[in-house]
């Protein structure tokens, strides 16, 4: 999967690269493959590269929840309502 992500990114920058040395009296072919190189890299080659990094990650541990947001603050989770003891010493 890695090199077929780093195939895909060499041949769409290949392509823009190209693309942008065609003479302009090729401009409309120039246009294709500065285009073509362009879905290359963020319509194939990125999504390939989030999937093939996010498999096996949580994504709640990325989320802004608020127990994140206490965990980033340093204080200590808040304890559900349900499960509060009472301090009651008679």
């Amino acid at each position: 999967m890695k090199y077929l992500i780093t195939l895909i990114v060499l041949l769409s920058f290949g392509a823009i690269i190209y693309g942008f040395t065609l003479e302009d009296s090729q401009e409309e072919q120039a246009n294709k493959y500065i285009g073509g190189g362009t879905v290359g890299l963020f319509l194939v080659a990125m999504p390939l590269f989030l999937i093939k990094e996010s498999r096996g990650k949580k994504m709640k541990d990325y989320m802004l929840t608020e127990e994140n947001i206490r965990k980033m603050q340093g204080k200590p989770p808040l304890e559900p309502d349900n499960q509060h003891v009472p301090n009651n010493k008679n």
